[in-house]
């Protein structure tokens, strides 16, 4: 479903969609470039409570990019790009990719607040990482969906086809824990945890995700009729 928006509304608004992208990418760019130059260089992980270790340079970049935080910032920054370049892009694996995007910074966001934050204590560039991962991406990603879309890009296929990703990154996880022994998260460390405790904190958040998702798509059914409605009162 396209609304039909005047072209002069439509103008200023695909404009102020691309700058808020634009910044978003740069400014998520931006940490995740930091965060790979101190993971080269021996400095402090701002995804971990656990600090620094002694792994190799190799190892330190592998678990990095294992981080569901990382990826979700990078679901990010390619979704932000896509919206810079095309506003209104639609597509069966765009939108996917957007609620994924969505799903995934929400998550982040969340999880950092509750549960891991309390026991980060991060200065330096460290903490100006951080910040952008967990403290700007998540609003600044989810207030840019409210702002401007676009719509009707949520539906039940939509929904289901967003949780494989999680599903293969939990699957991942476990398996790369599993081997290694280093999991990215202390609350899904089935080492110390155990595989009932962890595999039930990795059910609880999936359910979150899932009302998350549910959520988002009634929101925007309804966001989608009320654009609809404006576009038939105006003149």
């Amino acid at each position: 479903m396209y609304l039909r928006t005047r072209p002069r509304t439509a103008g200023r608004l695909w404009m102020a969609s691309r700058l808020w992208h634009v910044a978003l990418l740069a400014i998520v760019a931006a940490a995740l470039v930091t965060q790979i130059v101190l993971v080269c260089t021996g400095g402090a992980d701002a995804n971990s409570a656990r600090g620094a270790d002694d792994a190799g340079t190799a190892t330190r970049l592998v678990r990095l990019f294992s981080y569901f935080t990382v990826q979700s910032n990078l679901l990010v920054m390619v979704s932000s790009l896509s919206l810079f370049l095309a506003p209104q892009r639609d597509g069966r694996l765009w939108r996917v990719l957007r609620l994924d995007t969505l799903l995934g910074i929400a998550i982040t966001g969340l999880v950092f607040a509750v549960v891991l934050a309390p026991d980060i204590h991060l200065t330096g560039a460290a903490l100006w990482v951080t910040i952008g991962f967990h403290y700007f991406a998540p609003p600044a990603t989810l207030v840019g969906w409210l702002l401007f879309g676009p719509r009707d890009r949520i539906d039940r296929t939509t929904v289901a086809r967003s949780f494989l990703w999680p599903a293969a990154w939990i699957g991942y996880t476990l398996l790369h824990g599993a081997v290694t022994h280093w999991y990215p998260y202390p609350f899904l460390d089935a080492g110390e945890l155990g595989y009932a405790v962890a595999l039930r904190n990795i059910l609880f958040v999936l359910l979150i995700a899932l009302a998350a998702a549910l959520a988002l798509a009634r929101l925007d059914r309804v966001l989608t009729r009320r654009a609809a409605h404006r576009e038939r009162l105006a003149p």
